[in-house]
């Protein structure tokens, strides 16, 4: 039985290499779509975890993944060796930038290696994890055509960016269009028959590296449109105008217009790293995406333009930043999600210690945050004396289940970057973007 019937008739063995935010969604798509999935992780913590049925992904139904461990439709296991057993595998790795801020392809690398040595006839590969535009072709192909067999024939390669946004309840995996680009005409039909089990519309492209650039594309735009946002918050302060109402009332425009707000800085693990992949690519072939860089160091910059609002706000209430008491509210890099990965807060945390300010952090999805080679645990809950005791509060992500008035009752001084507060004239509150 060849590979595309066993997809069809869901006997296909599901790999996915990688259990983070993107891979375990897509094990649990594939299980409901009637798929036997194994999961591969290099940490033995997450899949001892995973295999005692305990979900740690938000975005993952915990019942849903408790089922498929018992019900034997799901494991997860860090021997790569079962990588043979496989009839498709999609590599869900993280691609993190260095300190250079260059790509680390090594996550990548390593799973391509592992696959490399088991690679066998009738199986499927896709790449999920973002990176820069001709890497399938250049990284991944190479390495498998190595074992003699025939890309597009005996095996069958493509890309398809993940679009996974945590947190968001209105899309996800399932009803997110998802694109795909093949090595050859074969390999977008393999793919597109695995993907359209667990994805309602499949968007095929002419390239591994058109989808590539699609991805980039898609987070780039965001970056800078932010960095825009940013700017105009800048801006406003200068003017004196507040920012927030310019750009409600840009938003109401039916055309030509697209609402993106500013921020203590960007995180998450897509759109502060990925437009730099296609910088880093560009400059290889003597070319600078001024955009890119421009949106980059404006965004960049947020976290220290936050410190100075923080600490002029402490001067009109007779204050200085060294020695202050200051609580942050709010270190997950967004609302409503536990994820702190490239997170603004831990920046603005950072600098804020280095003026000699004393901090504490209350966040209700992150419980604790790894700083300094250490962890700190934040308080537990909100109340008027424990408010009252802070010099000034700063609202860095806006999770819906804070009491925000008690916030606004309570704090002698409000940093509010979040447009929290409408503007009312009240005097202990300072916002972003408000002049």
């Amino acid at each position: 039985m060849n590979l595309l019937n066993k997809i069809e008739n869901r006997s296909a063995r599901v790999g996915v290499i990688g259990l983070g935010y993107v891979g375990l969604p897509l094990t649990m798509e594939f299980v409901k779509a009637g798929f036997n999935v194994t999961g591969f992780d290099i940490s033995v913590e997450k899949v001892a975890l995973l295999n005692e049925g305990n979900n740690y992904i938000a975005d993952v139904n915990d019942s849903e993944l408790k089922n498929a461990v018992e019900n034997n439709l799901f494991n997860a296991t860090d021997d790569f060796s079962k990588i043979a057993e496989m009839d498709t595998i999609s590599i869900c790795v993280p691609t993190p930038l260095n300190k250079l801020k260059n790509p680390d392809m090594s996550y990548v690398i390593s799973a391509v290696k592992e696959i490399e040595k088991l690679v066998h006839k009738d199986m499927l590969i896709v790449l999920e994890s973002t990176t820069y535009p001709g890497s399938t072709q250049e990284l991944v192909l190479p390495a498998l055509s190595s074992s003699g067999l025939e890309v597009g024939k005996d095996f069958f390669l493509c890309f398809s960016p993940e679009r996974i946004d945590p947190g968001n309840q209105q899309f996800q995996t399932h009803n997110t269009p998802k694109v795909l680009g093949g090595t050859t005409p074969e390999c977008i039909q393999a793919g597109k028959l695995l993907y359209e089990s667990i994805v309602n519309e499949i968007v095929p492209v002419s390239s591994t590296a058109a989808a590539e650039m699609t991805k980039l594309l898609e987070n780039t735009f965001r970056a800078i449109n932010i960095g825009l946002a940013n700017e105009v918050a800048i801006m406003c302060e200068k003017l004196g105008i507040d920012a927030w109402e310019v750009i409600e009332a840009a938003s109401t425009k039916p055309f030509g217009f697209m609402k993106f707000t500013p921020g203590p800085g960007l995180g998450g693990h897509c759109i502060p790293v990925d437009p730099h992949y296609l910088s880093w690519k560009l400059k290889a072939l003597d070319y600078d995406a001024r955009f890119i860089e421009l949106a980059g160091e404006i965004n960049t910059n947020m976290p220290n333009h936050v410190v100075n609002i923080i600490s002029d706000g402490l001067n009109e209430h007779q204050k200085a930043l060294n020695g202050s008491q200051i609580l942050i509210l709010g270190v997950a890099y967004k609302k409503n999600v536990n994820d702190v990965r490239e997170s603004p807060s831990l920046d603005v945390i950072n600098l804020l210690n280095e003026h000699g300010a004393e901090i504490d952090f209350y966040d209700p999805w992150v419980p604790s945050i790894k700083l300094f080679n250490s962890t700190i645990t934040g308080i537990e809950s909100l109340s008027s004396a424990i408010l009252d005791s802070y010099d000034a509060v700063a609202i860095l992500t806006d999770h819906s289940d804070v009491d925000y008035q008690l916030v606004k009752d309570s704090s002698k001084l409000i940093i509010d970057t979040r447009n929290v507060y409408p503007a009312n004239g009240d005097e202990h509150i300072v916002k972003l973007g408000v002049g």
